[in-house]
């Protein structure tokens, strides 16, 4: 819902800005994001849907995976993971975890932080992957990580993951 009302105030100021003696822009366009808006089929946990993009650019699907082990305990994951060369990223969703408060003690060593008002954690494994994951509703977390030359990448992946 916030993204569309940003989209919407966006929308909005730029129709209201443009004037007919305005200089034409010779700005360049901006970069093709890195998330695509085409979808694979959802990862679930019970009614909640999370779509996770089906490509992306410069990245090959590599497969999927069940469990994650800096979990302190033993959850339903499911997840998928792209992949270059030795690089990797991996989306998935964790069920099970219904409160915030069981949500924070959730993964030692991890970092308390929030995304878009959503209680979320960020911690690094001692491989170097970078991990990030969020409380998007009661049941149901959802998880981005990437190896070190992926992780620049991964808060335009968690902004182009939506529920389905």
């Amino acid at each position: 819902m916030r993204r569309l009302a940003a989209v919407l105030l966006v929308c909005t100021l730029t129709a209201c800005g443009g004037g007919g003696d305005a200089l034409p822009s010779t700005a360049t366009p901006p970069p093709k994001p890195v998330v695509t808006r085409k979808s694979t089929a959802p990862l679930s946990c019970g009614g909640t849907k999370v779509q996770v993009p089906a490509t992306l650019p410069g990245l090959d699907r590599e497969g999927s995976f069940a469990r994650l082990d800096s979990l302190r305990r033993p959850l339903k994951v499911r997840g998928r993971i792209w992949g270059d060369n030795d690089e990797r990223l991996y989306i998935g969703v964790v069920c099970g975890v219904r409160t915030a408060d069981q949500f924070v003690t959730l993964v030692a060593r991890s970092t308390l932080t929030v995304y878009e008002g959503k209680p979320a954690l960020h911690w690094t494994t001692r491989t170097g992957v970078r991990n990030f994951m969020w409380l998007e509703r009661p049941g149901t977390a959802v998880y981005v990580a990437a190896t070190p030359g992926l992780t620049t990448e991964i808060r335009q992946i968690a902004d182009g993951i939506t529920l389905g």
